[in-house]
Protein backbone atom coordinates (compact mmCIF):
# COMPACT_ATOMS: atom_id res chain seq x y z
CA UNK A 1 0.00 0.00 0.00
CA UNK A 2 1.11 3.48 -0.82
CA UNK A 3 0.87 6.53 1.49
CA UNK A 4 2.61 9.57 -0.06
CA UNK A 5 4.32 11.80 2.50
CA UNK A 6 3.21 15.01 0.74
CA UNK A 7 -0.46 14.35 1.56
CA UNK A 8 -2.57 14.70 4.70
CA UNK A 9 -5.10 12.02 5.68
CA UNK A 10 -8.49 12.01 7.41
CA UNK A 11 -10.03 9.42 9.71
CA UNK A 12 -12.65 8.94 6.97
CA UNK A 13 -9.88 7.70 4.63
CA UNK A 14 -9.69 10.74 2.37
CA UNK A 15 -6.41 12.38 1.39
CA UNK A 16 -5.71 16.07 0.79
CA UNK A 17 -3.00 17.60 -1.41
CA UNK A 18 -2.65 21.38 -1.08
CA UNK A 19 -1.57 23.42 -4.09
CA UNK A 20 -1.54 27.11 -3.16
CA UNK A 21 -5.03 28.11 -1.99
CA UNK A 22 -6.62 24.99 -3.46
CA UNK A 23 -6.64 21.33 -2.53
CA UNK A 24 -7.21 18.07 -4.34
CA UNK A 25 -9.12 15.41 -2.40
CA UNK A 26 -9.48 11.70 -3.02
CA UNK A 27 -9.75 8.42 -1.16
CA UNK A 28 -6.71 6.58 0.13
CA UNK A 29 -5.14 3.46 -1.31
CA UNK A 30 -6.33 1.64 1.82
CA UNK A 31 -9.93 2.82 1.27
CA UNK A 32 -10.06 1.80 -2.38
CA UNK A 33 -8.70 -1.65 -1.49
CA UNK A 34 -11.27 -2.06 1.27
CA UNK A 35 -14.11 -1.01 -1.07
CA UNK A 36 -13.02 -3.25 -3.93
CA UNK A 37 -13.88 -2.58 -7.56
CA UNK A 38 -15.23 0.98 -7.86
CA UNK A 39 -18.12 1.11 -10.34
CA UNK A 40 -19.57 4.62 -9.82
CA UNK A 41 -18.65 7.95 -8.26
CA UNK A 42 -21.54 10.33 -7.51
CA UNK A 43 -20.57 13.90 -6.63
CA UNK A 44 -23.44 16.38 -6.89
CA UNK A 45 -21.95 19.18 -4.81
CA UNK A 46 -19.93 20.93 -7.56
CA UNK A 47 -19.92 24.68 -6.89
CA UNK A 48 -21.15 24.30 -3.31
CA UNK A 49 -19.30 25.50 -0.24
CA UNK A 50 -19.14 22.76 2.38
CA UNK A 51 -17.98 22.64 5.96
CA UNK A 52 -15.42 20.10 7.15
CA UNK A 53 -16.98 16.64 7.72
CA UNK A 54 -20.00 17.22 5.44
CA UNK A 55 -20.92 14.60 2.82
CA UNK A 56 -19.84 15.71 -0.66
CA UNK A 57 -20.90 12.61 -2.58
CA UNK A 58 -20.81 8.84 -2.61
CA UNK A 59 -18.68 6.12 -4.08
CA UNK A 60 -20.12 2.80 -5.19
CA UNK A 61 -18.24 -0.46 -5.35
CA UNK A 62 -19.55 -3.83 -6.48
CA UNK A 63 -20.67 -4.75 -2.94
CA UNK A 64 -21.22 -1.43 -1.13
CA UNK A 65 -21.87 2.32 -1.29
CA UNK A 66 -19.98 4.73 0.96
CA UNK A 67 -20.41 8.43 1.67
CA UNK A 68 -17.54 10.75 0.82
CA UNK A 69 -16.75 13.16 3.66
CA UNK A 70 -14.95 16.43 2.97
CA UNK A 71 -11.91 16.68 5.28
CA UNK A 72 -11.55 20.48 5.07
CA UNK A 73 -14.01 23.33 4.51
CA UNK A 74 -14.18 24.99 1.13
CA UNK A 75 -15.92 25.51 -2.18
CA UNK A 76 -15.87 22.60 -4.59
CA UNK A 77 -14.48 24.20 -7.73
CA UNK A 78 -13.97 21.07 -9.82
CA UNK A 79 -15.13 17.46 -9.93
CA UNK A 80 -12.90 14.95 -11.72
CA UNK A 81 -14.94 14.44 -14.91
CA UNK A 82 -12.74 11.51 -15.98
CA UNK A 83 -14.44 9.39 -13.30
CA UNK A 84 -17.78 9.55 -15.13
CA UNK A 85 -16.52 7.16 -17.80
CA UNK A 86 -13.68 5.57 -15.82
CA UNK A 87 -14.52 5.20 -12.11
CA UNK A 88 -11.88 2.45 -11.93
CA UNK A 89 -9.24 5.22 -11.93
CA UNK A 90 -9.91 5.47 -8.19
CA UNK A 91 -8.66 1.88 -7.87
CA UNK A 92 -5.78 2.21 -10.30
CA UNK A 93 -4.47 5.67 -9.35
CA UNK A 94 -6.02 6.80 -6.03
CA UNK A 95 -3.39 9.56 -5.60
CA UNK A 96 -3.12 10.49 -9.29
CA UNK A 97 -5.84 10.56 -11.95
CA UNK A 98 -8.28 9.01 -9.46
CA UNK A 99 -8.66 12.23 -7.43
CA UNK A 100 -12.28 13.18 -6.70
CA UNK A 101 -12.64 16.94 -6.16
CA UNK A 102 -10.70 20.19 -6.18
CA UNK A 103 -11.56 22.67 -3.43
CA UNK A 104 -10.91 26.35 -2.81
CA UNK A 105 -9.69 26.12 0.80
CA UNK A 106 -11.76 28.15 3.29
CA UNK A 107 -9.58 27.58 6.37
CA UNK A 108 -6.02 26.32 5.88
CA UNK A 109 -5.70 25.79 9.66
CA UNK A 110 -8.01 22.75 9.31
CA UNK A 111 -5.07 20.95 7.68
CA UNK A 112 -3.48 20.80 11.14
CA UNK A 113 -6.22 18.41 12.25
CA UNK A 114 -5.36 15.85 9.56
CA UNK A 115 -2.85 13.02 9.86
CA UNK A 116 0.59 12.65 8.31
CA UNK A 117 1.35 9.51 6.30
CA UNK A 118 2.99 7.92 9.35
CA UNK A 119 0.04 8.78 11.60
CA UNK A 120 -2.41 7.42 9.03
CA UNK A 121 -0.47 4.14 8.74
CA UNK A 122 -0.66 3.77 12.51
CA UNK A 123 -4.38 4.64 12.41
CA UNK A 124 -5.15 1.78 9.99
CA UNK A 125 -2.70 -0.58 11.64
CA UNK A 126 -0.16 -0.81 8.81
Amino acid sequence: MNFPDNLKYSTDHEWVRVEGSEAYIGITDFAQQELGEIVYVDITTDGETLTKDEVFGSIEAVKTVSDLIIPISGEIIEVNSELEDAPELVNKEPYGNGWLIKVAIANIDEMNGLMSAEEYKAFIGK
